[in-house]
């Protein structure tokens, strides 16, 4: 395998001392996925790498980076000594950077990041060599971590970049110095530390900050804060593609036709028609494909073969992974799981609601006889003032009088309960392991059970616990 990096180079990059003559066929921060050749990252976090660095060593790390050496080691222990570990990781980020010839695309969004980026990925993949990020790698390390393992002869990356605090985008961008640069959209996520819907945008829109010179920005126009973008990709010289429903949209969406397990789109650009399918339920995933294809086009790639190429896609798990959950092959009972318990706010929470409202529960298999639509909803945190607000909105969704029971998880979702009327209410639950204890006594053959909330709120559990119930079956995926 061609190394990644080498002693040397490495060296050249971070400033750093070198122990050893070494090479790195890739680049880790956790012995639990290392693998053999890895350059091992020695971070500080919630525990300190170099507690590890031996351990690493002994799975076959070709190095480790470090910023003091860990007592213990061999001699020889294959090493590269820096002053700072993150900021060498920078660095190292920046040299992976400047050496390639690669395509970048950045993706933001307060809804649809880790699901845009891998639409990329997927649609990328069949025209050259492609790399990004794996799982929602989009932080302070995730990004560097990202550009430190692209190979110099990639042809395309895609970076996924977040926040959650002001002014945490426009370093990352920088680092990352796309070509293009796509907001999937803005929505109340992280409003404790934003306090408004325009402070997001504000922050989303830093994501310009790094364009390359001539780069684009790609640019959801069906959104209030739409402008705020527009007049954010201006100020840094950008040509800018909207998409969207708006009618000055450059990738125009005609028409979505979603069903209960694949959404048709239909989209017009520079006076084409384009028709595409994609392998799961949502309006919202068709938004983001089209900010997709926009961007395929702004890289100089080819937005036709990507749209075809775009029916491989498959969203990370527990982002609306639908699973058919076999109780009793022999009696073929069954009910299915839309799993959404990665993370949640009110823009993606709608979206999961409108999947299971769209659902068709089976008759006739069940103790009850009617399948049901059932959600199991946890708290969405970080919203500030208005979350006890937000959360009892749910109420008002359209259409959630098709949802026959909705079991609620944490003190903020205790807002909903009180909202709902009484026979739409199941439990209400202050943790989500109360609701895991008893899983059976949610669900009935037939059922299609959602489970969303943020990742605090530990819904996962529940859904892990609906899980173990029979033999799980995917059958369609994603949402956010």
């Amino acid at each position: 395998m061609t190394p990644l990096w080498s002693a040397k180079d490495a060296a050249l990059a971070t400033g750093g001392t070198v122990h050893g003559d070494w090479a790195a066929t890739g680049v880790s921060i956790d012995t639990r996925t290392l693998q053999p050749g890895d350059l091992f990252v020695a971070l500080k976090d919630i525990r300190d790498g170099h507690e590890f660095v031996a351990q690493a060593l002994q799975k076959g790390a070709g190095a480790a980076l470090v910023s003091q050496i860990p007592a213990g080691l061999a001699p020889d222990a294959p090493l590269l000594v820096v002053p700072d570990v993150l900021q060498a990781l920078e660095a190292l980020a920046i040299a992976a950077r400047a050496r390639t010839r690669a395509k970048l695309v950045a993706v933001t969004g307060s809804v649809g990041k880790t699901s845009t980026k891998e639409m990329l990925r997927v649609m990328l993949a069949g025209q050259g060599s492609t790399h990004a990020a794996e799982a929602s790698y989009n932080n302070h390390w995730g990004v560097p971590l990202t550009l430190a393992r692209m190979p110099k002869d990639t042809d395309f990356a895609v970076i996924e970049i977040g926040m959650s605090n002001p002014g945490e985008i426009a370093p990352l961008a920088r680092l990352t110095r796309p070509h293009v640069a796509l907001i999937t959209t803005v929505a109340p996520a992280h409003m404790a530390a934003f306090g408004s819907i325009e402070g997001i945008a504000h922050e989303k829109a830093a994501i310009f900050e790094g364009l390359e010179p001539g780069g684009t920005a790609v640019i959801n126009l069906d959104l209030e804060t739409s402008p705020i973008l527009q007049e954010a990709a201006l100020a840094k010289g950008a040509k800018i593609l909207g998409f969207g429903a708006a009618p000055s949209a450059d990738w125009h969406l005609d028409e979505i036709r979603p069903g209960e397990e694949i959404t048709v789109v239909r989209a017009s650009h520079d006076g084409q028609i384009s028709l595409f399918r994609i392998a799961s339920s949502g309006a919202h995933f068709a938004r983001n494909a089209l900010g997709a294809l926009a961007s395929v086009a702004a890289l100089g790639a080819d937005p036709v073969l990507a749209s075809h190429d775009l029916g491989r896609w498959r969203p990370p798990s527990g982002r609306g992974t639908r699973e058919r959950i076999e109780l009793d092959t022999v009696e073929e009972t069954f009910f299915d799981l839309i799993d959404d318990s990665f993370n949640a706010n009110p823009a993606s929470l709608a979206a999961s609601l409108d999947m299971l409202i769209r659902a068709q529960p089976v008759d006739g298999i069940g103790r009850i006889g009617a399948g049901r639509r059932i959600a199991v909803l946890g708290d969405m945190l970080e919203l500030g003032d208005q979350e006890l607000a937000l959360h009892a909105a749910i109420a008002d969704h359209p259409g959630l009088s098709a949802v026959t029971l909705i079991h609620c998880v944490g003190p903020r979702m205790r807002e909903l309960y009180n909202a709902l009327p009484l026979a739409q209410r199941g439990e209400w639950v202050e943790t989500a392991g109360e609701l895991a204890g008893h899983a059976r006594s949610l669900m009935d053959p037939g059922d299609t059970v959602l489970v969303k909330g943020s990742k605090g709120s530990k819904v996962s559990l529940v859904a892990e616990a609906l899980r173990k119930l029979g033999t799980p079956r995917v059958t369609s995926e994603g949402t956010e």
